[in-house]
């Protein structure tokens, strides 16, 4: 059978890999802890379930959700948004209801991009940045991140002619893998930048709330007020651990909104009501939620570093997301990939390969911080006894 192109730029990662490597340990019997994957073990708030619940006995939420049906939700973003961040959204044309903001970051780019338009990714960066604009058929240009730099792209450095074909930028602070955190004064140069060049600013921001030491971490509208280039992708994955629910939105320039709601039209409704009343009880109730759970992940990155310290494993304290990203020991002599591969079928400990989030990701290994802490203490003996 001919199947499209596209899809050869979407085969199989270093991912696919380690998920056989974990069934692998596992039919071996050995025991998995899985510290691969950011899915969060802690519990959505309490009132979100419960209006899950209720609305699950209501006959009229059964049906398709259409636009005009999220309305309240999406006033429930505008007036989170606006307590948080100091924004004033219309929730009629500057916020869209999404399936998880990874439903964002894929269909932007059908939104933006040419085939041949160029997109500036993150390097190393979230993986699902990069099939988005594959099947947009966009070319990529890698935006190299380095320790020294704060792991921040050095936007200046780009090629005048990379810049001339590029249509949009992804950014994503804090950011997944490194655990970086972007102040408000490098969002306002990259608004600018992307201003001059005539570049969509996309960010994606599920780790919103994931600042475990420090300010909070800024939107990029309040870089851009006026939302002239920028969109921002926020999920409720991570602030609300409603990871299987599929629940994020939309926020920024009006124009993006509408493109990507016409992309979003040709693809599916909504998600169940249910959901979207979960999720709008979660941003209208109580937010100490949010200070409970990132206690929970500070204590659980102290525990964890001080465990990879006692066994020689120097790694220094993140101070957002719920990740550790190490170099992996001078000692080993092999990728990412292999070492991540041979640890979880010979302890039945998974990470993820540095290499599976970009080249700029090798020589890294990505911890999730995804278990309690003597299941992480437990994990790292595991580690010891490997080296």
């Amino acid at each position: 059978m001919r199947l499209a192109a596209r899809l050869e730029k979407l085969q199989s990662n270093v991912f696919s890999l380690m998920d056989e490597a974990k069934a692998k340990a596992r039919r071996a019997g050995k025991p998995v802890v899985d510290l691969s994957l950011g899915s969060s073990d802690l519990s959505p708030p309490a009132h979100a379930i419960e209006s899950i619940r209720r609305s699950l006995g209501d006959p009229a939420s059964h049906g398709y959700l259409l636009f005009q049906g999220t309305r309240s939700f999406r006033e429930a973003c505008a007036t989170w948004y606006a307590g948080r961040y100091g924004l004033l959204l219309d929730p009629e044309s500057e916020i869209l209801p999404l399936i998880g903001s990874q439903e964002g970051t894929a269909h932007i780019p059908l939104a933006v991009l040419n085939p041949g338009d160029v997109a500036l990714l993150l390097d190393p960066g979230y993986p699902s940045h990069i099939g988005g604009v594959y099947l947009a058929g966009g070319q990529i240009y890698p935006l190299e991140l380095k320790p020294e730099h704060g792991f921040l792209p050095q936007l200046e450095r780009i090629p005048e002619e990379v810049v001339a074909r590029s249509r949009m930028l992804v950014l994503s602070y804090p950011h997944n893998p490194t655990t970086a955190t972007a102040p408000l004064a490098f969002f306002e140069r990259a608004v600018a930048f992307c201003r001059r060049h005539d570049i969509v600013l996309v960010h994606d921001f599920p780790y919103s709330d994931f600042v475990l030491e420090g300010e909070r971490a800024p939107s990029i509208l309040q870089a851009d007020p006026e939302r002239s280039v920028s969109i921002e992708f926020f999920s409720f994955s991570k602030s609300f651990h409603m990871g299987g629910f599929r629940i994020g939105f939309a926020v920024g320039n009006r124009e993006l909104i509408s493109a990507l709601r016409q992309v979003k039209a040709a693809v599916d409704f909504n998600q169940y009501r249910g959901i979207l009343d979960g999720a709008e009880a979660a941003l209208r109730g109580p937010q100490d939620y949010l200070d409970a759970a990132l206690a929970v992940f500070r204590s659980r990155r102290d525990r964890a570093v001080a465990a990879l310290a006692k066994i020689g494993w120097q790694v220094t304290a993140p101070k957002a997301t719920m990740y550790l990203w190490p170099q992996l020991p001078a000692s080993w002599r092999g990728s990412s990939a292999e070492f991540c591969i041979r640890l979880v079928e010979e302890t039945g400990v998974a990470l993820a390969p540095g290499s599976g989030f970009g080249r700029s990701g090798e020589g890294y290994v990505r911890f999730a911080l995804v278990h309690p802490e003597d299941v992480l203490e437990e994990a790292i003996e595991r580690i010891a006894r490997f080296f």
